[in-house]
């Protein structure tokens, strides 16, 4: 009955199921469907991006999720999108544009770079769209949102002007972070620090003009002093109080200033406790410049080049002018001696260029208000991170708000739509273009819009809402809104999460999701981060293709509990081809299964199974399965629920591998091997298997959805079936079918075969050799249970004779004369006459080894616990736990010398202990 191939191949089965479930529209969810909705938006990678192992981790706990509720009834939502991603696109376009024409974007001008851009992004932007298909990713494809098409454009307008219009955005002239790389201004969150940098703490000498003396300055960036416009000193300090008013004329540029008391700004522990304050170029003495109201001298243009106010160092590098400006103060004989200091560095995010403190007019978002009740709704618990810790952070980082910088110097993104009057100056904010000025009516040719555009996180704060048609209010937006879990990376919890919950509070009035759950990165598994530079990274698209998506998927799935506990997840392929070789085994199991299923009714197995096993006469390996079945359901359910995917897919794994294949599988093929003429008790034993496999798919199919729909299309079923695993119902415990007595007989079993396994190893018997095994047990029960199932015991140790003998709790009966080996399986002993099967002599020294090592142990533990300081001092659990061990030891002891006796050694007695 098998149209299973002999080998598993993903590579052909995995584009062709992909195809068909998006042809029979399985992904998509209908916003007027009368279930519950499951909703949960994809992170929008860039449209510059290509799959990477962060991404194939979060798409595959996202898919994973919907899949399963998915199947759970729900009505499951996932929706894709890519990201406009401002800077990295255009620097893209503009590389290519040099690369091939030799041209800057100013060349060809704003509206023909645009045109470039989108014909880019229409080209290659795709990319990674389809290696999310290639992964396995059951998104909703039907609503694919991209951050620059006209209705997500019209969104980001809309909320500028809304907050506008609120008073929560405003422009001015601010210090700010500025990319001379970039040409941009950049949020605080785009500036990565480097906190040990290696620098140099410069000091050199300001006269005092009134001849009185000098004031000794100790500084990291000498060359801003070209900005200077006070020198700052504690007004308590001692050293400094009597300088206060005097004035300074800057020995390079000329410029005339005050000593200025300022106990906000100076540390007098510091340096030389005086400190030069350079308003346009330093945020702290940006905030003195504006308590003391100084002048703000900018000294640097965009590219980071000295401007005129720098005098005679005008038009270098700010870099090159550091060495000028020391060289000229050591000229001057102003240089005071400098000394190795760590310090804070921060660099643009995207380029690593060192960030320059500039001082420009910019747009930005008062954050205060839009951050409390964000905090209030964590606080509440109608939004809750995963794991909880992370709530902390949150808190943290609300707490203590600054204001957003919003506006940046590039071509490529959301135009600020405000406009500029040339007559009167006001400035005009609007949803379109407007036909005059607001203020004096000028008409429309008088108006120029702002050049610059929005940082692209700007638009992105609004994709849980926007993505669903706001500012109207659609039928999806009623439906899917609030999302249920959002999944990303912890590094854009400030970046995107706690944005993204502000603009839901004050938009939409309701939290953007339901659970924040967070995980970490992955890195290779040295536990270093991936990298080019290093040649570390690994390919997943390349991985799909060597093992398949499943197993990728499967390996990635193993280790998120590492993820969700702030552990980096150390990737490894030798995890991939574990999984593989799960995804074989699953496979083969398969096969054998299809092979043996001749005569097999699905249809009256289902009818009489419709009540529960008690329909059917089941066996005791029926039973324990259909139970284990269960339990295996139960525990899948249960981790998914709790956000513990990793127990979710080793729950699966352990009952799939240990139990369904290990253990039910070989009894199958006992029993389909012993009574091929007893068709009834064939069927059940088919039914069993069948039943077992069908529902381990359905529980399998969110981490593994390629293999499942493969094999479960293959399983006979009864009439009426669904079309497609995805869209059956996900398996639901079945109190029914529980069977804790079938459980504890079978679990009694198999440690009895698992024993005589151990003794057939240890004692290189002979596979073909059939063995006779005793087992010596005094529970009354028990023993009724290994005497009707000794042929199960038989089949899987291979044994020629199994006898059960009654024993006294306290007794050690003389089993046989002759060599013997025993094992225990629980409070059964297992007795295996060895006769014939091993030599004596090899045997007679093995258990002498054996027995040393066993009174070394002993003797060690006894010496342990008759140490009356250890008693005393240890914890009790720890007493009580090495005292069992030395009861153990002496138990096996007594074995191992009664063994040796029957091997006719004279040995003496261990000592007690």
């Amino acid at each position: 009955m098998s149209d299973l191939a002999k080998n598993y191949d993903p590579a052909s089965l995995e584009p062709r199921w992909y195809a068909e479930w998006t042809e029979r529209g399985y992904f998509h969810a209908d916003a007027q469907a009368p279930k519950a909705p499951f909703a949960i938006v994809i992170p929008p990678p860039n449209v510059t991006g290509v799959l990477h192992m962060g991404h194939a981790l979060g798409c595959t706990i996202e898919d994973i999720f919907t899949r399963w509720k998915r199947m759970a009834a729900y009505n499951a939502m996932w929706l894709p999108g890519t990201d406009h991603a401002g800077i990295a696109t255009q620097m893209v376009v503009e590389r290519q544009l040099k690369a091939e024409e030799g041209k800057s974007r100013h060349d060809i001008g704003r509206e023909a770079f645009l045109e470039r851009v989108w014909a880019w992004r229409s080209k290659s932007g795709g990319t990674i769209l389809e290696q999310l298909k290639k992964l396995g990713c059951s998104l909703d494809w039907d609503r694919l949102k991209f951050t620059m098409e006209p209705q997500y454009s019209a969104a980001v307008t809309e909320a500028f002007v809304r907050l506008h219009d609120e008073g929560l955005i405003y422009r001015a002239r601010r210090l700010i972070n500025w990319c001379v790389s970039c040409r941009t201004a950049l949020s605080d969150l785009e500036v990565d620090y480097d906190e040990g940098a290696q620098g140099e703490l410069y000091e050199f000498a300001y006269p005092l003009l009134d001849g009185s003396g000098e004031i000794v300055i100790a500084t990291t960036r000498p060359e801003t002093m070209l900005g200077d416009t006070a020198v700052a000193v504690h007004p308590d300090d001692p050293r400094h109080r009597a300088k206060i008013g005097k004035r300074i004329r800057n020995p390079l540029t000329g410029y005339e200033f005050a000593v200025i008391g300022d106990p906000v700004l100076v540390d007098p522990k510091f340096g030389t406790g005086a400190v030069k304050v350079t308003p346009a170029h330093d945020p702290n003495d940006f905030e003195s410049g504006q308590r003391n109201g100084l002048e703000m001298i900018s000294i640097f243009d965009e590219a980071g080049v000295v401007t005129a106010a720098g005098g005679p160092f005008a038009g270098l590098d700010r870099f090159a002018a550091r060495k000028a400006v020391k060289a000229r103060l050591k000229e001057l004989g102003l240089e005071r001696g400098s000394k190795p200091h760590v310090h804070a560095v921060g660099h643009c995010q995207r380029c690593e260029t060192v960030v320059e403190p500039m001082l420009s007019t910019q747009w930005f978002v008062k954050m205060e208000p839009l951050a409390k009740p964000a905090i209030e709704a964590v606080e509440q618990g109608r939004t809750r991170f995963v794991p909880e810790s992370w709530s902390k952070t949150y808190f943290h980082w609300m707490r203590n708000i600054r204001d957003w910088c919003i506006s940046r110097q590039l071509w490529w993104g959301h135009r600020i739509p405000a406009w500029t009057c040339a007559a009167c100056q006001h400035i005009t904010v609007a949803r379109t273009a407007p036909a005059a000025c607001a203020k004096c009516q000028a008409p429309a040719a008088s108006l120029s819009q702002d050049p610059d555009v929005l940082d692209t996180w700007f638009s992105s704060w609004l994709w849980p809402f926007a993505t669903l048609g706001w500012p109207e209010e659609t039928r999806e937006l009623k439906t899917f809104y609030p999302t249920t879990v959002l999944d990303t990376g912890y590094d854009i919890l400030f970046f995107w999460v706690a944005r993204m919950m502000m603009a839901g509070l004050h938009f939409m009035k309701k939290v953007p999701f339901r659970t924040v759950y967070l995980h970490t990165m992955v890195t290779d598994e040295k536990g270093e981060k991936m990298s080019k530079v290093k040649g570390n990274t690994i390919d997943p698209v390349e991985i799909i293709s060597r093992f398949g998506a499943d197993a990728l998927r499967f390996a990635l799935a193993w280790q998120t509990n590492q993820a969700a506990q702030g552990k980096n997840i150390k990737f490894s392929v030798s995890n991939v081809e574990d999984a593989r070789r799960f995804a074989t085994k699953i496979w083969n199991a398969t096969r054998f299964a299809l092979m043996n299923l001749e005569g097999f009714d699905a249809e009256r197995f289902a009818d009489r199974m419709a009540d529960g096993p008690d329909g059917v006469e089941l066996d005791l390996p029926e039973r324990w399965i259909l139970s284990r079945v269960q339990r295996a359901v139960e525990a899948v359910d249960q981790a998914l629920e709790d956000y513990r995917i990793a127990d979710a897919a080793q729950a699966a794994y352990h009952f799939v591998w240990n139990e369904l294949c290990d253990w039910y599988i070989e009894l199958a093929k006992a029993a389909l091997a012993r009574e091929p003429a007893d068709a009834e008790r064939r069927w059940r034993v088919q039914g069993t298997l069948v039943s077992a496999l069908e529902t381990a798919m359905r529980l399998l199919h969110p981490f593994m959805p390629f293999l499942t729909e493969e094999i479960w299309q293959q399983l006979p079923k009864p009439s009426g079936a669904p079309q497609s695993i995805m869209i059956t119902l996900y398996p639901v415990r079945d109190l029914r079918a529980i069977d804790d007595a079938s459980e504890a007989s079978m679990a009694l079993v198999q440690k009895v075969i698992v024993a005589l396994r151990q003794i057939r190893a240890e004692k290189t018997i002979a596979s073909s050799a059939r063995i006779t095994a005793i087992l010596a047990v005094g529970d009354d029960y028990k023993r009724t249970i290994l005497d009707g199932y000794k042929h199960l015991i038989a089949e899987q140790a291979r044994c020629g004779v199994v006898r059960i003998r009654r024993v006294g709790s306290s007794t050690s009966p003389a089993y046989m004369d002759g060599p013997a080996a025993t094992a225990m399986a629980s409070d059964v002993e297992v007795v295996v006459p060895l006769e014939g099967l091993v030599d004596p002599e090899v045997e007679r020294a093995k258990l002498a080894k054996e027995r040393a090592s066993l009174v070394s142990d002993r003797d060690y533990l006894a010496k342990k616990l008759a140490n009356p300081r250890f008693v005393a001092n240890a914890r009790p659990e720890a007493v009580e736990k090495d005292r069992a061990k030395l009861l153990e030891l002496d138990a096996a002891l007594v074995r191992l010398e009664a063994a040796i006796e029957r091997l006719g050694q004279q040995v003496k007695p261990a000592a007690s202990g």
